[in-house]
């Protein structure tokens, strides 16, 4: 068979013919008539193995048998390389470069974020390639395989994955707009199904940052400003991509939560992936605020929670100043606050390039290797930033996949090996909890089935209907049939539903114009600051997209459709406005 993955042994989980060639997995082997996968190749049954026992027994198993060296890859929190296209390197593109995996699984790390887009059915089959791969190691511990959320309209590298296949729902902010708790937990529910069809293990989602700078640049990944409804609408999303409140099972995505805490605090609303974002600031004691929107995550046993990049400036805790450095490697945040303080107990993942050295000033123009967010650490060693992050209480470092830095800071004496058992312990648990050990492949056939669903786009489609907000209405919504002028739309849409459509705004009915919140590019040299939107929100008077605006309004009476991925100032577009 070729382009793809498909069972050839017992209950399709032992043996895969991927892509032409036919590989066997561990062999499976009886006892007391069940069956288990021997995942150690010693014919006989180890604790690790029984899936009968609780996942904490398995994962304590295991992890007295794993090696520093082994322990230290699962610390580890890779990207999945691709074999094709520009970005390939960053592991965007159609397909895996298997080979380059299988060295990233050799070295121990097991955990890794794909950002593949392809179709169902082929990413089925590409993540069912990547789980042969480690049949060929000591122990076959299964790959997580994470995602940024590829379910909302758009997205932005770093951020968010473009939807191939996958049903379309409003991005964060519109299921914020219509704020309905139970909209959000079934949408965490749909993601929790076409997420484990495909392979997908781990959503690096939901944001509980709240949008209190109104220039930040990832405003539209928020469920905005208000801390209680972030907070139930935060607690929703994992429970339905969870699958409950009482923690992770075989049929669940691991939430992400992040980004703790206070990252959306922005004073100039610059982004915190650059070197110019790097500090948050909370005047008016307004840190509970930001702090409150993860309490319900906490409720609802979310898996994992990843630290912002940014220092807190200013921040006094108990009495006392925060450190000032990035809050991955802040210990009164993550092992104070967040672990003694709110009893945190799952795994914190590290944001990505933590350790990594960083461009400060965008000149040359930053590519794809030069990205670091090290804010705080700047002059620090890798050994040094890797130990004082793991000693503040991060488990798994987001985009690493060299062990060197973490062997190297035990070699020194920075961290001992019962804390790098700790957090790989975690890993392991968690691995135990999705059931990836007894059954890591999917079904290509269901996935084709299930991702993108009819009833799944007709329900992401209906909370996108919802999700938009009228501002302002003079008159009544136009009737199928009429005339419309359209501008920055697909013409098909509107004709789907009886409009006629004219060329001319002089001879239409009325006109439907798209705008988008106004924006500057500050820092062209910046690979994040580059992609983002930054500055001033309100519509210049030669600005290119008002004055296309302006024509069709100054002819037609119009409606304007704007995407607010920041909030717009209206003041200039709103006397040409209907109504």
């Amino acid at each position: 068979m070729t382009g793809g993955c498909m069972p050839t042994g017992a209950a399709g989980v032992y043996g895969y013919s991927c892509f032409g060639e036919t590989v066997q997995n561990m062999e499976p082997f009886l006892v007391d008539g069940e069956q288990f996968r021997d995942l150690d190749h010693d014919g006989q049954l180890s604790p690790f193995e029984d899936w009968r026992l609780p996942p904490a027994a398995r994962a304590d198993d295991l992890i007295r048998r794993l090696s520093t060296e082994e322990q230290v890859g699962l610390l580890l929190h890779g990207s999945l390389p691709a074999s094709d296209g520009p970005l390939a390197g960053l592991g965007v593109g159609r397909s895996y470069d298997l080979e380059a995996a299988d060295m990233l699984i050799r070295r121990g790390v097991t955990c890794m974020i794909s950002r593949l887009t392809t179709s169902p059915r082929q990413f089925a089959a590409q993540n069912n390639a990547i789980q042969q791969l480690p049949a060929k190691t000591r122990f076959g511990i299964p790959v997580t395989i994470s995602t940024d959320p590829p379910h909302h309209v758009g997205a932005t590298l770093g951020a968010g994955v473009d939807a191939t296949g996958f049903s379309e729902w409003p991005g964060t902010l519109g299921l914020a707009a219509v704020g309905d708790p139970g909209l959000v937990r079934r949408f965490g529910d749909v993601v929790r199904q076409e997420y484990r069809a495909t392979g997908l293990h781990m959503s690096l989602a939901p944001q509980a940052d709240l949008a209190t700078s109104p220039r930040w640049s990832r405003i539209d990944g928020t469920f905005g400003e208000d801390p209680a409804a972030v907070r139930r609408l935060v607690g929703a999303y994992v429970e339905g991509v969870q699958g409950g409140r009482s923690g992770l099972g075989a049929d669940s995505v691991a939430a992400v939560v992040k980004h703790w805490v206070g990252y959306g605090a922005s004073p100039e609303g610059f982004d915190g992936h650059n070197h110019y974002g790097r500090f948050s600031s909370f005047p008016g004691g307004a840190f509970r605020d930001h702090v409150e929107a993860f309490l319900d995550a906490f409720a609802g046993n979310a898996a994992g929670v990843m630290p912002t990049y940014n220092i807190l400036n200013g921040l006094v805790l108990y009495g006392v100043p925060v450190e000032e450095v990035g809050v991955g490697h802040c210990q009164e945040l993550v092992s104070g606050l967040l672990r003694d303080g709110h009893g945190f107990a799952g795994l914190v993942l590290s944001d990505w390039a933590i350790l990594r050295d960083a461009c400060r000033t965008g000149m040359p123009p930053m590519g794809p290797q030069d990205i670091g967010m090290p804010w705080g650490v700047e002059d620090l060693e890798a050994a040094e930033r890797c130990a004082k992050a793991i000693r503040a209480g991060v488990d798994q470092f987001g985009g690493e996949d060299d062990p060197r830095p973490i062997l190297d800071a035990l070699a020194r004496g920075l961290i001992d090996t019962g804390r790098v058992a700790e957090s790989a312990r975690r890993v392991l648990l968690q691995k135990f909890e999705l059931g990836l050990f007894d059954d890591p492949f999917v079904d290509q056939d269901a996935a084709e089935t299930l991702v993108g669903q009819t009833a799944f786009v007709d329900e992401g489609r209906s909370a996108q209907r919802r999700s938009v907000v009228v501002l302002e209405c003079g008159q009544a919504a136009p009737a199928p049939g009429a005339s419309l002028f359209i501008d920055g739309f697909p013409a098909e849409v509107f004709r789907r539903h009886g409009f006629a459509l004219a060329d001319d705004p002089e001879t239409a009915t009325l006109g439907v114009v798209r705008l988008e919140t106004p924006a500057e590019l500050l820092h062209p040299g910046h690979f994040f600051g580059s992609r983002q939107k930054e500055a001033r929100l309100d519509f210049a008077a030669d600005e290119e997209q008002f004055l296309k605006f302006a024509a069709v309004a100054a002819k037609v009476p119009t409606i304007a459709v704007v995407a607010m991925d920041r909030p717009a100032i209206l003041t200039r577009a709103r006397p040409w406005l209907l109504g």
